[in-house]
């Protein structure tokens, strides 16, 4: 599994989140993290930007 190159804190920073927000996603996806400057995946990055486009189009 390749990494996206992308922190927790840039997702929430690129997404206009809070990064309370993104652990949430992290923890319903069972991605595992330590602080906001961890790195993830690329397959688990995909899955959490799905969660946020997903949940802007039900908005």
């Amino acid at each position: 599994m390749g990494f996206a190159d992308l922190s927790i804190s840039e997702i929430a920073e690129d997404y206009h989140l809070p990064v309370e927000e993104i652990f949430r996603l992290c923890d319903r996806l069972g991605v595992a993290y330590k602080s906001p400057h961890t790195r993830l995946a690329l397959e688990d990055v995909k899955a959490i930007i799905s969660e946020i486009l997903a949940g802007r189009e039900e908005s």
